[in-house]
């Protein structure tokens, strides 16, 4: 019973206080309404503004972004009131917001600001899609996690994804993205991405009606990206039956009833049999707007200045191939007429004209004109011929004048304005190389007139530097027309030409092989003693270290080490170099052992100078240089004309002249380097006695000879871009020589310097290094192999153990294609077929008795190793004591091979 009372006393007691609220709240309500009369608004003064429903947003903020402030005068109802729910809904932030009145006081009200936040991305994923389509299409997207999901994100992300499929020719895909809670967080949804791709949309066939002067397959040859997909399975039996004469099975293929000839076949396979195997057949707008335009472009290129598409229409095949129809409208086909000049003073009509190239009777190319009147780096055109005299300034609009039936008159309007002096030449990019690196390289120098063939010369020596990525390299033309000067930026990209060679093993019986090789292409000598510049180590003024060690157990050990200062002195063009080498090579002896017993030892110095020459043109460079070398062998050559155990010395002079004009060393393009070298020794057999000749310690203890070498390379590009990271097709072309002579008819030239052919042009090998010889590549035979014995003329008896010629040649052609050119590796891929021989004297020597090959390989240039390539080539020819043809070899090569 007492239970039940205070049960019924608790009921009692809640009732009355809901309903106490209740009054109060009505109340206030009441009083509220009661106040607001919306026929006359009333001023109030806002004593309080409460904000609710937010999870993340700062309430102040949202105070603030309203305008409100407590102690403001406010009409309500009145526009201050709609006026801040307006500036909340502009920013984006929330969902909804409506503003309350709380209570008023007199003239008080407190105002309660009721907002619902937008949702934030917590999280999106697909469906529909494999990991590595989801891979790439992430990329596309701007979601980012955090950020406000409204409908415009959605409706963005949706039309992002269908792009992105819509490029890869899924033209019917359906995206659906929805929103989910996401519990683990306040506020936040995930986007749950449905991707169905449908199937991908290939272009089934593109007609092209309208046209008829010219046929269809050259005007689609024209569209790049719009391409019909391949019938393969169709033109496969056409072919076939048209290879078997069965010429009644081709009839209803061709939708003829008469009878079939040869020129039927040929006309049916010309038009269908232009199979899209390697391009891509799938419909994307943009790249097919821009196949309209080429197609017009190639229309007036013509002759058709009036060809103009009329329509264009998109008909669906199936379910997954399309039609696309162009009909375009060709217009009369129009000539040159008469071309005539005026405002040119500086060069006579018939130099421009010849330039031009343009005769009466031509057809009509509006294309033609600007090639040879605008600015182009590697042709003759009339905007060059003016600009390489220091007219910038120089313009030359023409307009047509008269259009008589299909003739056209053309009016060519030169302003050849003032000649331009360089003002200032900036340099940017360069974060290692120190300016003056750079500046003493350039052909446009601040003073001087400016010239086109000087931007075209500081590309190139930019190029050729090393330090710079070539593709990289930009100029900003700036011209002051009114002051009559040019500014110059020069723009590079640093990229690492510093190179590491790191390679080790073990040989069997011969022991540890292994190299060790680190060059630094810009090392910076006056800042060694400076520890701060050491980064790691000091670089920028442009001079090369080479410090090199490689080692074949004890049967052969080299070492190097090389100076190059390229601008001697500061002030020009005068290199200095220095370097010094010491190798040694041991044969086993019959217990497999090497020692120096059955050794040749090599150690010598070389300095050299040079410089670059102005004449015939400042791509020539002529080397001088002076080396000093000592030979030391023990039992080591078997041979009658030479000591068991002996020393040679030799002092060479050697000058070259050498011209390099390529555009860029690590994948050549375009240009050509030319090399003509001489290496004289003393005529030592001028003033010594005749009788040292018929001793054999004195004969060959100095090295008499003079030396010829002729290397000549040029590059042609046959198809490609022409912007500096296009790929290209390039053709090398190659041609060496070599030959040897004594001063002394009497006297044979020695073991040391002679022509080892052979292999891929590496002394390599376990046991085939080869010390004081001139090591030339000829792939698809084996290394050093196309080498002929040595006789002595003293009745052609032949020096045991020694080998050389004294005389070779070797032609090559290249066909290259880069795979990449890009900064971080060049790699191309080529196809190659060379010929060369190697003769002891030259009565044998016959230019066109040579050894062939042919075969395929790739080169690949990281900074850090170098040139790396891997050659297959195969032998055509039988060497001399072998039994059949070289046949099949394989062939690594390490650095840039000269010949």
């Amino acid at each position: 019973m007492k239970n039940f009372i205070l049960t019924v006393l608790f009921i009692f007691i809640s009732v009355a206080s809901s309903w106490a609220q209740f009054r109060s709240r009505s109340q206030t309500q009441a009083t509220s309404e009661a106040t607001l009369n919306y026929a006359s608004p009333q001023e109030y003064i806002i004593a309080g503004i409460e904000v609710t429903g937010l999870n993340i947003l700062d309430k102040s903020a949202m105070i603030s972004l309203t305008g409100l402030k407590i102690g403001d005068k406010i009409k309500i109802p009145g526009d201050g009131i709609s006026g801040a729910i307006r500036k909340l809904w502009k920013h984006g932030l929330i969902g909804d917001a409506t503003i309350l009145i709380q209570k008023v006081e007199g003239t008080n009200v407190f105002l309660e600001i009721k907002l619902a936040e937008r949702p934030r991305l917590t999280e999106f994923y697909f469906t529909g899609i494999n990991k590595s389509s989801q891979t790439s299409l992430k990329e596309d997207l701007s979601l980012i996690k955090g950020k406000i999901v409204n409908d415009a994100t959605i409706r963005n992300a949706e039309l992002a994804v269908k792009k992105h499929f819509v490029k890869k020719g899924f033209l019917n895909t359906v995206v659906k993205i929805t929103q989910e809670f996401d519990s683990l967080s306040r506020g936040g949804v995930k986007l749950k991405i449905d991707v169905d791709l449908k199937s991908k949309v290939r272009i089934n066939e593109v007609q092209i009606v309208g046209n008829y002067e010219i046929e269809n397959s050259k005007l689609k040859s024209h569209l790049k990206k719009t391409k019909e997909h391949a019938r393969v399975d169709i033109h496969r039996t056409i072919i076939s039956e048209a290879l078997t004469l069965k010429l009644s099975k081709i009839k209803p293929a061709l939708d003829s009833s008469r009878k079939v000839t040869w020129l039927d076949i040929k006309e049916f396979i010309n038009k269908n049999i232009k199979l899209n195997i390697f391009s891509g057949s799938k419909f994307i707008k943009s790249e097919f707007e821009e196949d309209k335009q080429k197609l017009i472009a190639y229309y007036n290129t013509q002759g058709y200045r009036d060809a103009e598409i009329i329509s264009d229409s998109i008909i669906n095949h199936d379910a997954k191939n399309i039609n696309v129809i162009i009909n375009v409208y060709e217009g009369r086909k129009y000539y040159f007429r008469n071309i005539t000049w005026v405002g040119n003073y500086i060069h006579s009509t018939n130099t421009l004209s010849k330039i031009l190239d343009i005769n009466k009777g031509d057809v009509y190319n509006k294309e033609l004109i600007d090639k040879k009147t605008t600015f182009n780096p590697k042709g003759a055109d009339i905007s060059g011929l003016y600009m390489d005299d220091g007219y910038l300034f120089f313009s030359v609009p023409y307009v047509e004048v008269a259009v008589v039936g299909d003739s056209i008159d053309i009016e060519m309007r030169v302003h050849e304005g003032d000649q331009a002096t360089i003002d200032e030449v900036i340099i940017s990019g360069n974060e290692r190389t120190n300016d003056h690196v750079i500046r003493r390289e350039l052909s446009t120098i601040p003073g001087q007139k400016f010239r086109r063939s000087d931007l075209i010369r500081t590309q190139q020596q930019l190029s050729q530097m090393g330090y710079f990525n070539p593709q990289k390299i930009e100029q900003d033309i700036r011209p002051n027309p009114a002051d009559g000067t040019v500014d110059i930026e020069w723009r590079v990209e640093e990229q690492s030409n510093d190179q590491i060679e790191l390679s080790g093993g073990w040989g069997g019986y011969y022991g540890f092989v292994g190299t060790v090789g680190l060059s630094f292409n810009n090392f910076s000598m006056r800042n060694v003693p400076d520890l701060k510049k050491w980064k790691p180590l000091p670089t920028g003024d442009g001079q090369r270290v080479s410090v090199r060690a490689q080692a074949n157990g004890k049967s052969f050990q080299s070492y190097s080490l090389s100076f190059t200062e390229p601008w001697l002195g500061g002030r020009k063009p005068h290199s200095l170099t220095v370097s010094l080498n010491k190798s040694i090579s041991r044969l086993a002896n019959s217990s497999y052992e090497f020692t120096d017993k059955t050794s040749l030892k090599q150690a010598g110095i070389t300095v050299g100078l040079g410089r670059r020459l102005e004449w015939p043109d400042n791509y020539f460079v002529l080397t001088n240089s002076l080396s000093f070398l000592v030979y030391k062998y023990s039992n080591y050559f078997g041979s009658t004309v030479l000591p068991q155990i002996g020393k040679t010395k030799e002092i060479m002079f050697n000058t070259t002249l050498s011209r390099n004009s390529i555009d860029n060393p690590m994948y050549p393009a375009s240009g050509s380097t030319i090399s003509l070298s001489l290496s004289l020794t003393p005529p030592y057999s001028i003033w010594r006695d005749p009788s040292y000749l018929d001793d054999i310690n004195t004969r060959y203890e100095w090295t008499e000879m003079h030396k010829w070498m002729f290397d000549a390379k040029y590059y042609l590009k046959l198809i490609g871009s022409d912007k500096p990271d296009g790929r290209s097709l390039v053709l090398e072309t190659k041609a060496h020589f070599g030959f040897i002579g004594t001063y002394n008819k009497s006297l044979t030239p020695g073991p040391f310097q002679r022509f080892v052919m052979g292999g891929d042009g590496l002394a390599g090998g376990f046991n085939s290094y080869v010390l004081g010889q001139e090591i030339i590549g000829l792939r698809g035979y084996p290394n050093n192999q196309v080498t002929p014995p040595l006789y002595s003329k003293r009745g052609q008896q032949q020096l045991n153990g020694i080998e050389g010629g004294i005389a070779y040649n070797k032609f090559g052609l290249e066909l290259r294609y880069p795979v990449s050119t890009s900064q971080s590796a060049t790699i191309y891929g080529f196809l190659f077929t060379e010929a060369g021989n190697n003769w002891n004297n030259y009565k044998e020597q016959n230019p066109f008795q040579l050894y062939k090959s042919a075969g395929v390989g790739a080169r690949i240039f990281m900074p850090a190793f170098g040139l790396i390539g891997l050659n297959w080539a195969y032998g055509f020819d039988t060497l001399p004591g072998a039994t059949s043809k070289s046949g099949s070899q394989f062939h690594f090569t390490i650095g840039q091979q000269i010949r």
